[in-house]
């Protein structure tokens, strides 16, 4: 009875794994090409705001405003405007030196996070057009002129551009990143064109004012943005030709802090609107959704059965004790990554498997918090220093 319950677990468990890195996106591909749902682009040029929020980001912030300059778009339609969630470094002194320029300072007193600077930003903003972006990210000139023609629609509410890291250094992290990055590139490819994002790059999104709805603090707003648009029928796309440039961690510890925070935010959304999982009310956008977010993070949930189912049938079959010792040289992998990237040492071959295993240990951290009910309200900026 225990190997028959060990090999059923064992069964459910891959099922489950493969079609959350496989299953899914073939089958989000397979919908975009057999029903894709089209984007009627065509000239557009309203007033757009490029809201910039910031805390502390004197290093930053000079040179994101001298590329923010480089936009090509009609000086009299654009708007800059910069918020700052209670900087206490020079990052207002600084933005103040292009107020010459058009520039306009926003400053939130008390530190209330990112999402509610946002919101408080986006009421006295004046473009029809909402481009949001970090002062860490570098936008190639041509991103309104790719990014608006969609907004000719008026079914589209939300356009995400396209986010490339860079890593100059090559780290293991660097580079695991990088591959993620590509993977989630391809799936927003496909939502898109299937029905809806779920999420957009933090760093590169722009939204109908009109649309722009206050979103509670603790949100993860870049993707919540895209379910507060989908309820009122409006739909998010990618556009790949819109493109920007960030550097990527490159060290474990600083992206396992900045992937909690995100999991964890992403955790009190899907609760808080866990009513559109239900495909009877939100359709495909339910299980784009339930596929992309609430089994991804349920991974580690089916590694872990995985592991132990494995381990009970070792004891039963030379199948299953090959299965459990490349499992456990894939954590060893791991494990070796981590410790060469604490010693500085680059090998492109553990990059994958550090990254992996540091995405999911996240999820796990993630929602022990997010079950004692940690706030994520508040964002501290993760910067290299050396």
């Amino acid at each position: 009875m225990l190997v028959l319950t060990a090999q059923v677990i064992f069964t459910i468990s891959v099922a489950a794994l493969l079609y959350t890195y496989a299953g899914y996106p073939l089958l989000v591909f397979a919908v975009s090409r057999l029903q894709p749902k089209t984007v009627k682009r065509s000239e557009y040029e309203p007033s757009v705001t490029i809201l910039i929020t910031a805390y502390n980001e004197e290093k930053d912030i000079r040179r994101k405003l001298l590329n923010t300059f480089l936009i090509d778009y009609p000086p009299g339609k654009l708007e800059i405007l910069v918020a700052s969630d209670g900087s206490t470094d020079r990052t207002d002194e600084i933005v103040k030196e292009f107020s010459a320029k058009g520039v306009r300072l926003f400053r939130q007193e008390g530190r209330k996070g990112k999402t509610y600077t946002q919101n408080k930003a986006v009421e006295i903003a004046g473009g029809e057009i909402i481009l949001f972006s970090d002062a860490t990210t570098m936008y190639q000139p041509n991103v309104l002129q790719e990014m608006l023609p969609n907004f000719a629609d008026e079914s589209i509410g939300c356009v995400a551009g396209k986010l490339v890291y860079v890593d100059d250094s090559k780290s293991n992290v660097g580079k695991g990143a990088q591959s993620y990055w590509n993977y989630e590139t391809f799936l927003k490819k496909s939502e898109s064109r299937a029905c809806s994002l779920i999420g957009a790059s933090g760093c590169l999104y722009a939204v109908r004012r009109s649309a722009y709805q206050r979103m509670y603090a603790e949100a993860c707003s870049d993707f919540l943005i895209c379910t507060v648009l989908y309820r009122q029928g409006l739909r998010s796309v990618y556009e790949p030709n819109a493109v920007c440039t960030e550097e990527t961690n490159r060290r474990a510890d600083k992206e396992m802090q900045m992937r909690i925070r995100v999991i964890g935010q992403t955790f009190t959304d899907l609760w808080r609107n866990r009513d559109m999982l239900n495909p009877f009310r939100s359709g495909f956008y339910a299980v784009e959704l339930f596929s992309h977010k609430v089994l991804r993070y349920a991974v580690p949930l089916f590694l872990t059965t995985i592991f132990v189912s494995s381990f009970v049938l070792a004891f039963h079959s030379l199948f299953f004790t090959a299965i459990i010792i490349l499992q456990i040289l894939f954590y060893l992998t791991a494990l070796a990554g981590w410790v060469l990237e604490k010693s500085g040492v680059k090998l492109g071959v553990f990059a994958i498997p550090l990254y992996f295993v540091l995405a999911n240990l996240a999820s796990v951290i993630a929602f022990y918090r997010f079950l004692q009910g940690k706030n994520y309200s508040r964002w501290e900026t993760i910067r290299e220093t050396g």
